[in-house]
C-alpha cells in the first residue's frame, strides 16, 4: 500500500472542496485505486465539512497539527487531538518542520503523540534534517535523535507513519538523489524496527519538492511507501499528475 498525502497548509475555504470532488471522481476510475490510499489534511476549518462530505469515499481526513494537551483547556486558539477526533477526522500531521520552528521540542511532540494515539488518530511523524546539519554529514545523527526521542516500544506501530522531510528540500525543488533517499528511508526503517522492537517494518514516506515531473525519478525507491505533498496538492490536476505518474 503506498500513500499520497496532501497536506495543504494555510490554505483552503469551503468552495475548495472542489479540488477533493475531482481528486475522488479520478480514484473511483483510477485502475490502481487499490494500490495507494489518499489523505488530505485541509486547515482546522474544513476538516469537519471534508470528512463528512467524503465519509464513504477513497479519501480520507487528517489535520495538519494538534496541540500537546488533551480534551478541553483554557489556551487561546489550541486544537486538541480529542477535538480533532471529534470532528471525524483520521490522522493527524505531527512534528513538521514549520512546527518545529516554532518550538515544538521532543517533549513536546511526544505528548502530541501520546494524545493522538490515544484517541485512535493515526499519525504522520515527521522528520527531517536542515541544510547545515547535511553539509556537517549529521543526517543519521539528526534523523535518530528525532525518532528515538519521542517514539517509544510501547506505541502502536501500525498507527505510526514516518515521513522523511528534510528541511532544505521543503519548496525549494531540490530533491536528494535516488541513492540518498534509499539509503535514507531504509535506516530510517532500521532505527524504528529496533525501537519497536518488531520485525514489521514501518511506514516511511518522502516529503519535499514532490511533483508530477521527479515522482517518475522516485518512483522506484521499494523503501519510500509513499509520499507527503504540500504545493502540488492544493490543486488537483498536480496531485492527480504525481498519482498519474507513480504507476506509469
Amino acid at each position: 500500500m503506498k500513500f499520497f498525502i496532501g497536506n495543504w497548509k494555510m490554505f483552503g475555504v469551503p468552495r475548495s472542496i472542489i479540488i477533493l470532488n475531482k481528486i475522488n471522481k479520478f480514484i473511483k476510475k483510477d485502475s490502481n485505486r487499490n494500490k495507494y490510499k489518499v489523505i488530505i489534511a485541509p486547515p482546522f476549518t474544513l476538516i469537519e465539512t471534508f470528512a463528512k462530505k467524503f465519509k464513504k469515499s477513497s479519501i480520507e481526513i487528517g489535520a495538519q497539527n494538534c496541540f500537546y494537551k488533551d480534551g478541553f483547556a483554557s489556551d487561546t486558539a489550541a486544537i486538541s487531538s480529542y477535538m480533532i477526533k471529534k470532528v471525524n477526522a483520521k490522522y493527524v500531521i505531527i512534528g513538521h518542520s514549520d512546527n518545529r520552528a516554532e518550538g515544538d521540542d521532543n517533549k513536546i511532540l511526544k505528548a502530541k503523540l501520546n494524545h493522538a494515539l490515544k484517541n485512535n488518530l493515526k499519525v504522520i511523524f515527521c522528520i527531517g534534517e536542515n541544510s547545515k546539519d547535511k553539509i556537517k554529514r549529521k543526517t543519521y545523527q539528526i534523523l535518530s535523535n528525532q525518532l528515538s526521542s519521542v517514539l517509544e516500544r510501547k506505541m502502536p506501530q501500525n498507527n505510526i507513519i514516518i515521513a522523511y522531510e528534510p528541511i532544505w528540500s521543503i519548496g525549494t525543488g531540490n530533491v536528494p538523489s535516488n541513492i540518498e533517499l534509499e539509503k535514507i528511508t531504509k535506516k530510517i526503517k532500521e532505527i524504528t524496527k529496533k525501537i519497536f522492537n518488531k520485525q514489521k517494518q514501518s511506514y516511511v514516506l518522502y516529503g519535499g519538492s514532490v511533483d508530477g515531473k521527479n515522482i517518475k525519478k522516485i518512483n522506484n525507491i521499494s523503501s519510500i511507501d509513499g509520499f507527503l505533498i504540500g504545493g502540488a496538492s492544493k490543486t488537483s490536476k498536480k496531485f492527480i499528475d504525481i498519482i498519474k505518474n507513480y504507476y506509469r
